[in-house]
């Protein structure tokens, strides 16, 4: 086995990679930019190199530092994780004829399975199930719009180099083909440098289902069953779970048989995923690409197998034969992953970067009826670059059956804290809970269908208010007491018992007896009193005990008036008072909003790509003002008003911070 590895790679996924070299005994080389030179990975690496400036281009994605590491410290092979050069057959060749072990398919299977055109013709001539479409290369939008029309709409226009998301469009009409195919060209321009594109059709109630691979180098080649990974926000997975709700144990051989076929025929040697769309109607399936590298969201796959895919890479890289023959392959219950991002779910889910001032994600091991595991590359006072992916952190959790798995995760994230930065935790927690996720009936476009007009937080059901009131007056009762304990005016058992709960716009009076134990008995609105066991001490931002025999988790921060708590979704101001203010606070004015519809101001910070107005012209409600890149995404920021532009405050090239006024209209 390898002595030494190098990883190619940075955050989570070079964590990641280190834990499994270290239980195999390897020592471990990581690189890193300017960025990242304090981050976990270079902390937990035997050996690092410095390859230069934060944006990847200049560091992660020069192939000549890349080696130039390898040469300084004997590493004897590379694992480039996902991303960056992950699926550079160009790179993968070059260490080849320069003796450096690769640990990752051969370059003729990324070569192959690298572009969407060829790899759809390799996967007809291998009996895999293809979409209807056009594979050949499309000249103009007249031709894209004449296709689309043979095909038959919905369509997909896809960028033949794409991934992560980016560069496609789905039209349904003339019109949007006629905006889409030059926006995906362009897309795909800038962001893989090949403006091919090509069209197929959309299947309808579509969702998005992969099967993991994993082939040596002496032609065995096996499939590690399925994930699901429907639940999508802009073509970017959010969600994913193994196995898929949707599949029975025929669907899946067949899908699995045919990713493996397809792997074969390119003499797959490593881990990768063949990604299928499936129809929800009828079980049909179809191939859309095959992923060269390890996925992002392999650990599903590893909790219901119990097979480590880092390892099986590196054995595979080594030149090992498999061990692990098709039967041995099982599912063993079931497993869920979320990714947490550093972005504003309230605004439209933009980017939000800065420094990590709490990080506490939930421990590792039994929770509930199940298990959690934490896969991330962040601690506590990192910061959160502009220059990389927004992905803090993978939480993956297990149980013996999908309900089971859900159930803890809700519980998992009730329990991970972060502030400094915004992050989608509230939407994780509150599609965990909602009724059709529930159900297992999804499919790619559930988050549009569900959350149309963007996300807006839920409003709490009767056992989250509940919690919520108990916890508010408990904090509030507490702190109170302390109070009184410390000045030496009264002792705890003089503590004051009546107050008002103010949550959201509703008055709650709430007794409550804190005994010498913590615990505490509170009645809320007069009714039957609540059992409250918990050891919360000041100084923690988590609420976490047992109400009416029930476990719960509640975060908490203070804020210049009462406390905001957040749970599942819900965030409610607290405001814990005497009766007397309480019936002063319900007689204060309403403070009005202010006015910022004559303003356009930017959602996030980041960089101005182009200013699309001038001074005085006139513009139209949803007419393109600008657009802002932040984390390797552009976003349009259209006008929220019709008005005539009189003032520009920023220009192309610009930096701008989150609320900077761009622009103003008249």
């Amino acid at each position: 086995m390898f002595s030494k590895i190098l990883i190619a790679n940075r955050g989570e996924i070079a964590v990641r990679v280190i834990k499994t070299c270290r239980r195999m005994g390897i020592k471990t080389v990581v690189v890193y930019s300017d960025a990242d030179a304090g981050s976990m990975a270079v902390e937990m690496a035997d050996e690092t190199v410095h390859i230069g400036p934060s944006p990847a281009a200049q560091s992660y994605l020069v192939a000549d530092k890349i080696i130039d590491a390898v040469r300084q410290t004997g590493a004897e092979a590379i694992h480039p994780g996902f991303g960056f050069l992950s699926e550079n057959a160009a790179f993968a060749k070059r260490l080849e004829k320069e003796g450096i072990g690769w640990i990752g398919p051969n370059a003729h299977a990324i070569d192959a399975m690298g572009d969407k055109i060829s790899s759809k013709k390799l996967a007809a001539e291998a009996g895999v199930s293809t979409v209807p479409g056009h594979m050949g290369l499309i000249e103009d939008t007249q031709e894209a719009v004449k296709i689309s029309r043979e095909i038959g709409y919905p369509v997909m226009i896809k960028a033949s180099a794409g991934g992560g998301g980016k560069g496609i469009r789905v039209a349904y009409n003339d019109k949007e083909v006629e905006e889409g195919f030059p926006a995906v060209k362009s897309e795909a321009k800038s962001s893989f440098g090949d403006d091919r594109v090509f069209i197929e059709k959309f299947i309808l109630e579509p969702r998005h289902i992969e099967i993991q691979v994993l082939g040596d180098k002496h032609g065995n080649c096996l499939w590690l069953n399925e994930r699901e990974c429907s639940i999508q926000r802009r073509n970017q997975k959010v969600i994913e779970e193994a196995p898929s709700p949707l599949l029975d144990a025929e669907t899946r051989k067949k899908m699995g048989e045919q990713a493996v076929a397809l792997a074969k025929a390119v003499n797959y040697d490593s881990a990768g995923t063949v990604e299928f769309v499936a129809s929800g109607k009828d079980k049909g399936f179809y191939f859309l690409e095959m992923n060269t590298r390890l996925q992002v969201e392999h650990p599903v796959t590893e909790m219901i197998t119990g097979i480590d895919l880092v390892e099986q890479m590196l054995r595979s890289a080594y030149g090992e034969k498999l061990k692990i023959k098709q039967s041995d392959v099982k599912i063993n219950g079931w497993a869920v992953e979320s990714r947490v991002y550093a972005e504003d779910p309230y605004r439209n889910f933009l980017p939000s970067i800065g420094r990590l001032k709490r990080f506490h994600p939930p421990s590792e091991g039994k929770l509930g009826k199940g298990e959690v595991r934490m896969d991330s590359g962040v601690r506590e006072g990192d910061e959160i670059s502009m220059y990389y992916d927004p992905m803090i952190a993978k939480l993956v959790t297990w149980g013996k059956d999908r309900d089971t798995a859900l159930d803890v995760h809700g519980e998992a994230l009730d329990r991970f804290q972060i502030e400094g930065i915004q992050d989608n935790i509230p939407f994780i927690a509150a599609v965990m809970d909602e009724k059709r996720f529930r159900s297992g009936n999804i499919t790619t476009a559930y988050i549009k269908d569900e959350f149309p007009e963007g996300f807006k937080g839920v409003a709490p059901t009767k056992l989250q208010e509940t919690q919520l009131i108990c916890s508010a007056a408990y904090v509030h009762a507490f702190f109170d007491r302390r109070g009184r304990q410390i000045s030496g005016r009264l002792g705890a058992t003089a503590m004051r018992k009546d107050w008002v709960v103010i949550l959201g716009d509703t008055h709650h009076p709430v007794s409550i007896d804190i005994g010498a134990s913590g615990d505490a008995q509170i009645t809320v609105n007069g009714g039957k009193a609540h059992s409250l066991v918990t050891a919360w001490q000041p100084g923690q931002h988590l609420v976490e005990g047992v109400l009416d025999g029930k476990s719960f988790a509640v975060k908490f921060a203070d804020r210049t008036e009462g406390y905001l708590f957040r749970h599942r979704g819900v965030a409610l101001r607290a405001l814990v008072c005497t009766p007397f203010v309480a019936d002063l606070h319900s007689r204060l004015p309403v403070k009005p909003e202010a006015d910022t519809s004559k303003l356009i101001i930017s959602p996030m910070p980041g960089l101005v790509v182009s200013m699309d107005v001038a001074l005085g012209q006139d513009v139209q409600e949803g007419e393109a003002v600008c657009i802002v890149e932040a984390m390797k995404m552009q976003n349009i920021i259209r006008a929220g008003a019709n008005g005539k532009v009189k003032a520009i405050n920023v220009k192309a090239g610009d930096s701008v911070a989150a609320d900077e006024i761009m622009v103003e209209f008249a």
